[in-house]
């Protein structure tokens, strides 16, 4: 028998005591500011009184959520704790026996959960790259055997790999993988469907990045924080873990300006404004004010974070208020038709150029160690063009559609923007225009992600000039122009 689907209900921004014209003041904010945002959510008493998709990012798709994934591995803990699995004080070396070091250090011993929850475990360096770098793919080994520098408790260190600790305690414990084990204790009891995890080589959920959901469970994902664990009426989550996860467990810095310094709890952030949220690397948020009872989540490709966040404290937070507001019709359509028009621009320009023609079926090979393509081709149609990409892996294939965005799949990870099998295809919307006679534009987004990839392509002779630039990335976003030959596909 298929559950009937949970749907939140919804409202006018009014009845739950918001302005509408206050919503749509910060839509503009945020596209003038460039933010990049994909889509918002806001609920007020548990009510969404807005919701949006910046096209061609749509209500259906899932979302890498990169470090918001934290919360969620929390939360696992959290529901171990209630079941008497585990408790936060018990020291990490007893669950990985096998992989601690002979003769762990004092610091290593005294390390306990909690200080895995709160990135307090007295690492000086973030673990992560240590495992991922780890050849026999043992990550647990592989933290086990750092340096610890402080008593643990004693200083802040953001540690993802502390969080991958938390997801292998997870699975030593109960037999199943973090994913396996939230699936019927939160994600099917909020109606969260088809969530992804991505594992490390030896198959533990990495916990604290890899999750992909849509955005609205992350709206009610923040709605089950905000009700203190109870969700339609029955007990998720134990109410003394929410306040003790949302709670500051260790400071992290001093500047009142910063919402990254205004303390840490078990995989969450502490805001301004009493607020508090779990947040991903570019933009991805599930804020929880719980003096004004309300939550936003969003989902983005933003390279600044704090923008996004001062945003919200400028336009949302004061225009919420104890009681419901008289109701607005003219306000709440001009931001029904805010909503109803959200998109990101497909590449602007001609359809086509004599030089499209003259380019069309040929293949430039790029030559150079540095190079991350092999060659490209491409076939200039007449409503859609096909870009071939060769690199390391094969060929690809990327459908644009004319100024307008095409949707399909494809296997090219350029710049390698997540680690993906070779053969994994990636959800993309693409567009290509001629912005001048000699200069071809592809915009790529890559919709389950927060990364858009920019070609651009002159052609000169039988020469190509790209340069390839990113939104986003931990690495560089733009990168050196290659220049190709025309040829035999490599």
């Amino acid at each position: 028998m298929t559950p009937h689907p949970i749907v939140l209900p919804r409202s006018t921004p009014e009845a739950q005591g918001i302005s509408s014209a206050a919503i749509t003041a910060f839509l503009a904010a945020v596209e003038q500011h460039d933010c990049g945002l994909h889509s918002l959510m806001l609920l007020r008493h548990g009510h969404v009184v807005a919701e949006g998709w910046w096209s061609p990012y749509t209500p259906g798709a899932p979302h890498m959520l990169y470090s918001l994934s934290k919360s969620f591995t929390s939360t696992a803990i959290g529901l171990a704790v209630a079941e008497g699995r585990l408790s936060v004080d018990d020291p990490v070396l007893g669950f990985f026996p096998a992989e601690a070091p002979r003769r762990p250090g004092a610091n290593l011993a005294a390390m306990r959960i909690r200080h895995l929850l709160s990135m307090s475990t007295g690492h000086d360096h973030d673990t992560t790259g240590f495992l991922w770098r780890r050849r026999d793919g043992d990550w647990a080994r592989a933290f086990l055997s750092r340096p610890v520098a402080y008593a643990p408790g004693t200083h802040f260190l953001y540690n993802t790999g502390a969080t991958y600790m938390l997801s292998a305690i997870i699975q030593r414990v109960t037999g199943q993988t973090l994913l396996e084990y939230l699936r019927p204790r939160l994600f099917e009891p909020l109606g969260i469907e088809g969530p992804t995890w991505e594992s490390c080589p030896r198959g533990v959920n990495t916990g604290g990045f890899g999750l992909s959901i849509k955005t609205e469970d992350i709206a009610r994902f923040g709605q089950l924080y905000l009700q203190r664990g109870l969700w339609q009426g029955q007990r998720l989550l134990a109410e003394d873990w929410i306040a003790e996860a949302s709670a500051r467990q260790i400071s992290n810095g001093t500047d009142a300006e910063s919402d990254w310094q205004q303390g840490y709890g078990y995989q969450f952030w502490r805001c301004r404004h009493g607020a508090y949220r779990g947040d991903g690397a570019f933009g991805q948020f599930c804020v929880i004010l719980p003096e004004q009872d309300a939550v936003i989540a969003i989902t983005a490709g933003s390279p600044n974070m704090q923008a996004v966040l001062n945003l919200i404290w400028a336009h949302l937070l004061p225009a919420m208020t104890d009681a419901p507001r008289a109701e607005d019709a003219a306000a709440q359509k001009a931001l029904a038709d805010k909503l109803g028009r959200l998109a990101l621009a497909p590449a602007p320009g001609a359809s086509s150029t004599p030089v499209a023609a003259k380019a069309a079926g040929q293949r430039y090979h790029f030559d150079g160690a540095r190079a991350k393509l092999k060659a490209v081709a491409f076939d200039f149609g007449d409503s859609e063009d096909v870009l071939t990409v060769a690199d390391a892996h094969g060929e690809h294939r990327v459908i644009c559609g004319h100024s307008a965005w095409v949707t399909s799949e494809t296997t090219w990870n350029p710049a390698s923007l997540r680690p993906l099998p070779p053969d994994a295809r990636l959800p993309i919307a693409a567009s290509g225009a001629w912005t001048a006679a000699d200069t071809y534009e592809l915009r790529l987004y890559f919709t389950e992600t927060p990364y858009r990839a920019t070609m651009i392509c002159k052609f000169v002779a039988n020469k190509i000039k790209l340069k390839l630039r990113l939104n986003v990335s931990f690495g560089p976003t733009e990168f050196p122009q290659l220049v190709g030959r025309s040829g035999e596909m490599l």
